[in-house]
This record gives structure tokens, sequence and C-alpha cells, in this order.
């Protein structure tokens, strides 16, 4: 906490506070940026600020857009998320220093459509989709993997080419069978896992050993809340090699002549 500013804000304060709030949290950043720091700022959550700003709207008398926000929340949240990054500082000594801000948006019951979680995602370079369902099947962390993106992936592949040459690679494949995971899932819903080929079923088993055996982590152990870079980077080849094996031996089982095992 010794490096920790708190600029706590809730519900009941007056809506002026709450709509300040952010913008306080977010020069008090700056300020740190530029003696040289990295910053991480939280803002939890942004929607509650969109609520305030909404409502600061309607008593102006503005003119309402899609649920009764302002017509400029879209550039509001651009405006803010814009003032993160690395900056290199005026002044001697010379320094560089950076802001990196994660939103957190709490859409009603769920809704992507919602005006603030539209607008931000449309801004933001990551965005981590949390899963109602996931959390109910006890998969945490509770990130939905179709719904969330990265859009520096192919910026920070020569960093990660140089530690691992197939991370890269690996990352993408695991992207891909998660992908075909769930439109397989669809049809397995209708006809059965029975009518699948055998690289299908193939695809569903290592789907599921990277969703249960990857990307779940049990908080409670020491040896699994947290994952080093080397454990990831084995634990992703180990998983690649198991795909590429299974399914080099049943393309090789499928040529004509080829020996069955019983």
């Amino acid at each position: 906490m010794l490096r920790t500013v708190l600029i706590a804000n809730t519900s009941n304060m007056p809506v002026a506070a709450r709509e300040a709030s952010i913008y306080t949290g977010i020069t008090i950043s700056e300020y740190f940026r530029d003696m040289g720091l990295n910053v991480t700022m939280l803002a939890d959550s942004t929607s509650r600020w969109a609520e305030a700003l909404r409502e600061i709207s309607g008593r102006l008398g503005e003119m309402p857009a899609d649920s009764g926000y302002p017509a400029y929340l879209g550039g509001r949240l651009a405006t803010f998320y814009e003032r993160a990054g690395k900056s290199r500082c005026f002044g001697a000594p010379e320094r560089t220093g950076s802001i990196t801000v994660i939103g957190a948006v709490s859409p009603p019951a769920g809704d992507f459509s919602d005006p603030v979680t539209v607008s931000t995602m449309n801004i933001v370079q990551v965005f981590w989709g949390l899963d109602k369902k996931l959390a109910q099947r006890k998969h945490f962390p509770s990130v939905n993997w179709t719904k969330s993106y990265s859009k520096y992936v192919d910026s920070l592949a020569p960093f990660f080419a140089k530690i691992d040459g197939t991370f890269v690679s690996n990352q993408r494949l695991f992207c891909d069978l998660l992908q075909k995971e769930v439109e397989l899932q669809e049809i397995v819903q209708l006809v059965g896992r029975d009518s699948l080929s055998e690289d299908q079923k193939l695809i569903l088993d290592v789907s599921k050993m990277i969703r249960e055996d990857f990307l779940q982590q049990n908080a409670f152990s020491d040896y699994d809340y947290n994952c080093p870079l080397p454990k990831t980077l084995n634990m992703m080849r180990l998983i690649a090699a198991f795909y590429k094996t299974v399914l080099g031996f049943l393309h090789d089982s499928n040529k004509p002549g080829a020996a069955t095992m019983q």
C-alpha cells in the first residue's frame, strides 16, 4: 500500500464528485508518470462514471442518445483512455514514464450491447470479457476466451519470439482450436459427438486440455495461482506437441495400406 493511491467514491456521493473522481485519478497518475515512474491506474468502474455523466447531462437538458447517455460519451471515454501510454518527460534529468489504464466495465445483466461497453471496446487495445457462466462452473479466472482480445499480439510477437521461437505459432494454434471448439460444440448438441470425425474429436479433447489444464488456475494453490512465463511456455509446447503428434498419427492411419492399431 506504500505505493498505492486510493480515490474512494461511493454511489451515494454527489454526482459531480463521481464524475470528477476518474479525472482526479488519471491526473495523479500523470504526476507520478512525469517523475519517471511506471503507473497502473485501475478505474472501477467506468460504468458508474458514465451513469454520473448521464445524470449530469439530463440535468443540463442535453439531448440524450442511446439509453439516455449523452452523445459525447464515446468522446469522453476516448479522452480518458488516450491519456495512457509511454511518455518522455520534459526537463532534466531525462526520464521516461508510462501509464497503464485498466478500466472495469459493468454492463447491466452482462449485456455487451450496452453503450458504455460498446464505446469502450471501440477504444481500448486489450479487452478481457468476464463470463458469468464460467464463474458458475468454478472456472477461474473466468475470462471468456472468445470475447476477449488483444491488438498488441503482432507488436509483441518479436519480443516473445526472442524468448521462445514456438510461442507465436502455439498461441495462434490455441486460439484456432478454441474457436473451432465453439463451432463443434453446436454440432455436438444437435447430432452428438459420435457424428464427428476423429480430427474433430481431437480438437474437442485438446481444447478441453487448454481450458481446464492451461487457462484455469486455482487461487488456493501455491503452485497454481501464479504461473511464471517459463512454466507457461513449457505447458504450451507440451499441449501443442501432443496435438500435432496425435493429428499426424490419425492422418497416417487413414492412408491406404496403413496398419490399424487395436
